[in-house]
């Protein structure tokens, strides 16, 4: 089974009008156009989440090599201490 061909596309599009009539198909795909805004914008916002999550983790303190990093206020942890 292969991708769909010109005619099936078609048949497809006819059967839609057919079921749903030329006025409810711009309502249809209002709709999933919605959809599709509201998913990718909850996508997005996933992302943002685990980019803000890693570069937390990343500002947080190397304890293996003992360096202390700023957070993201610039601001070095006061519970960590240095030994070097």
């Amino acid at each position: 089974m292969g991708p769909l061909g010109f005619n099936e596309i078609l048949l497809i599009l006819l059967i839609v009008l057919l079921l749903f009539g030329a006025k409810k198909i711009p309502e249809l795909m209002r709709g999933v156009g919605k959809g599709m805004r509201e998913f990718t914008d909850a996508k997005n916002q996933a992302q943002r989440e685990m980019d803000a999550e890693l570069n937390e983790r990343e500002s947080k303190v190397d304890t293996k090599a003992g360096q202390v990093t700023p957070d993201s206020s610039g601001s070095v942890n006061p519970e960590v201490k240095n030994y070097n």
